[in-house]
Parts: C-alpha cells; sequence; structure tokens
C-alpha cells in the first residue's frame, strides 16, 4: 500500500505534488481491483459448480419429469445468493474503475494547465527524472482503458454464468475472470514505471 507517509518523502509541490499523489492512487486502486478479481472468481467458481450440479440432477429426473424445466428450491436460493455476491464484486470493480477515471481527468486538467503556462510542447524540464506530462497522460490513458475493457468482460461473465449449464463454457468464463485478458502484464509492468518515475520506487 501506497500511503501518505510515502508521499511526504520528497518536498513536491504544484503539479508534480499531483502528479506523485495520482500515482500512489493508481498503485492502491491497482491492488483494490486484484482483491476484488481474486474475491469474484472464487464466487463464479462457487456459481458454475451450482449450476453444474442442477444441470446433473435435472438429467438424472428425466425430460418427462416436471423439475427437469426448474432447479431444485434449495439450489436456486443458493444460487440466487452467490450470484448477488458477484453482482457486488462487479459494482465495486465499477467503483474502482469510476475512480481510476477520475484519475485521467486529472492528469488530462495538468496536461491542460502545462500547455496553457508553457505552450503546445508543454514543460521544458521533467517535472521527476525524464517523463513529460503527455508521457503521463499516455501511461493513464492506457491503464484506464485496460480496466474499462475488463470491466465490460467482467459484466458480461456476471449476465452469463448464472445461466451456463455446459462445462466448456464455464471454464471459459472461469478463465476469462481469473487471467483478465484486457489487463495484460505490460498492466502493471506500466503501472511500476509510473511509481519509478514519480519516486514511489527507488531507481
Amino acid at each position: 500500500m501506497v500511503t501518505s507517509a510515502n508521499r511526504k518523502r520528497s518536498v513536491v509541490t504544484g503539479s508534480a505534488r499531483k502528479m506523485k499523489d495520482n500515482a500512489a492512487d493508481w498503485h492502491n486502486l491497482m491492488m483494490r481491483w486484484n482483491k476484488l478479481n481474486e474475491d469474484g472468481f472464487n464466487v463464479a467458481e462457487k456459481i458454475v459448480n451450482i449450476r453444474l450440479s442442477q444441470s446433473d440432477q435435472q438429467l438424472l429426473v428425466g425430460e418427462s419429469s416436471s423439475s427437469s424445466s426448474a432447479a431444485p428450491a434449495g439450489g436456486a436460493a443458493e444460487l440466487e445468493d452467490e450470484c448477488c455476491k458477484l453482482q457486488d464484486v462487479v459494482n465495486k470493480m465499477v467503483a474502482v474503475v469510476t475512480k481510476m477515471e477520475c484519475l485521467m481527468t486529472s492528469q488530462r486538467g495538468i496536461q491542460d494547465l502545462e500547455e496553457f503556462q508553457f505552450g503546445p510542447e508543454g514543460r521544458k524540464v521533467p517535472q521527476f527524472h525524464t517523463w513529460n506530462t503527455k508521457q503521463f497522460e499516455r501511461t493513464c490513458g492506457s491503464l484506464c482503458d485496460a480496466f474499462r475493457s475488463e470491466l465490460r468482460l467482467k459484466q458480461t461473465i456476471l449476465e452469463e454464468v448464472g445461466h451456463t449449464v455446459t462445462s466448456d463454457l464455464s471454464v471459459v468464463l472461469l478463465s476469462c475472470w481469473l487471467h483478465q485478458p484486457f489487463n495484460p502484464p505490460q498492466t502493471r509492468r506500466a503501472l511500476e514505471a509510473l511509481l519509478l518515475e514519480t519516486g514511489h520506487r527507488p531507481l
């Protein structure tokens, strides 16, 4: 966790201070996302197991049975409970991405201010080590885009996982949730570069 204590180790003011604080917030939000991703996977796995168990029970009853078109009451209640839990996880992910978008808006504001102060090329001397403000904006933009896309995938999985009765599709949904195809290792490397540039990580 990057805390206010870390932020106070070096004296920075103005735009530099804001970018340093934003970098810490990016770190904390991504750690929050990773915890939610783990929690969501555990819930989604339970949902898949319930659905597959219901499907097996229905096959045993047979097509002529009236229970073949409806899940057992106990299983249905358990399924609904787990789906509500997954919805809660996704809602929290929405909140995380909303905060990330606010960081992106903040970074764009810093960029606009520098262009106003120094012209289209911006500040001549880097605020920290080597990056100019446009590089901060590009990095924050790539992070924001990655998590927006990953959130859309999570929302799709939420809609589908409670209705899936085939094991193959269930494995695909769980794999997509766990491995986060829109949030590849490059995303973590971009965060580390941001933390290095702003002094949260030693060079």
